[in-house]
């Protein structure tokens, strides 16, 4: 796709964005119905709701005579309680949905609410463990220990990143290079893919065993697993060039991704689950894995980066030719829908999460993103 198709395609994303606003949603956008549009919301936009306010951050910095930095404030107001939460996830939330706000406009609230949750992610972190654990609090909680960490967890570590250097503060800094690091140890397989999950001894850290309670099984590698240590292994390449250790997992986690995704660049919701073809694709994860790829050719440079900022390029056109809104000629969906998202096919999880191709607010989010970059509307590296 060209630079223009990608601007066309961010187009119909505000639109998607404009339409959330007017509906006067009651909570914080979760996933949609992809024939209606309809969000299903939570009140205070669980794990995900800071994709939204990242959304909003961007669509201000795109269009600012269309979206007022008010609708950015609302929606941060409505997920900050949860930064008083035990839960590892709030990181994601506060750094898309505050300190993207203060990388993208200098906004002070927004500033002052990021290096609030940083703190008290910091505070969660467990000298045993080496790294902050899921939280009593966490979406997991009710099936998982006190001593329980996921790949997931890397949520939390571009707002610690970004504390530490707001702040210029050594322990956020060593709190978020030992949680990336040992998150990244124990999740991360020697082949490049990545386990979802881990039961660490609560006297010493050690892993006693390795899990899954989204993808198909404990072996296999669920897409968004994977997904998420290519993008916050590759965000800290970005974030801290001097590093090599975070350019080495990002590249690695990016060649098992490359080598073992379908050829038309969308992810099933896990890459082992026996029934492929015939199951569900996830374009979240494929969006997640846009994103990540961008940043790697980012920190690694035009020479080193071309062949992942080329397959960045290509997973970004087949999201948007196949899965956004309208697809194709006479689609009466609502325009910039993502569609093909799968929250998961587990039956042991939450209801609220318990939906397959859906929109799923986090993956609109990661594609949006990418496509803000591939048009030229915001720099690569700016977050």
């Amino acid at each position: 796709m060209s630079t223009s198709q990608f601007l066309e395609a961010q187009s119909r994303m505000l639109t998607r964005i404009q339409a959330t606003i007017d509906a006067g949603l009651p909570g914080v956008p979760h996933w949609a119905d992809t024939e209606t549009g309809e969000w299903t919301t939570t009140p205070d936009g669980d794990w995900t709701g800071g994709g939204w306010v990242g959304q909003l951050w961007l669509a201000h910095s795109i269009d600012p005579a269309r979206f007022s930095l008010t609708d950015a404030h609302r929606a941060l107001e409505l997920i900050t309680p949860r930064m008083f939460k035990q839960t590892v996830f709030k990181g994601y939330g506060f750094y898309c949905g505050a300190a993207i706000g203060d990388l993208l406009t200098g906004d002070p609230h927004a500033r002052e609410k990021a290096l609030q949750a940083a703190k008290s992610l910091a505070e969660m972190f467990d000298e045993r463990l080496g790294l902050i654990p899921l939280g009593e609090d966490a979406e997991e909680a009710s099936s998982t220990g006190a001593a329980e960490s996921s790949i997931d967890s890397l949520l939390a570590s571009p707002l610690l990143f970004w504390a530490a250097s707001e702040l210029s503060d050594d322990r956020l800094e060593e709190v978020a290079i030992r949680h990336t690091q040992r998150v990244l140890e124990n999740h991360v397989r020697e082949d490049g893919s990545v386990v979802q999950s881990s039961t660490l001894d609560p006297s010493t850290g050690a892993v006693l065993k390795t899990h899954t309670h989204k993808g198909y099984s404990d072996t296999s590698t669920w897409g968004r697993a994977q997904a998420w240590a290519m993008i916050f292994s590759a965000h800290a390449a970005v974030v801290r060039p001097t590093e090599p250790m975070w350019r080495e997992y990002a590249r690695r986690t990016a060649d098992w991704w490359i080598a073992n995704v379908p050829a038309d660049r969308i992810s099933f919701w896990d890459f082992a689950d026996p029934a492929i073809p015939d199951t569900s694709r996830d374009t979240a994860a494929s969006a997640i894995a846009t994103a990540a790829l961008l940043r790697l050719s980012h920190a690694l440079g035009v020479r080193d980066g071309s062949r992942y900022a080329q397959m960045a390029r290509e997973t970004a056109s087949a999201l948007v030719s196949g899965y956004l809104t309208p697809c194709r000629p006479n689609d009466t969906r609502p325009s910039g829908i993502l569609t093909g998202g799968c929250f998961t096919r587990r039956s042991t999880v939450r209801s609220v999460d318990a939906a397959t191709d859906v929109e799923l607010i986090f993956g609109s989010y990661f594609l949006f993103e990418s496509l803000a970059v591939l048009a030229g509307s915001i720099p690569a590296g700016r977050i």
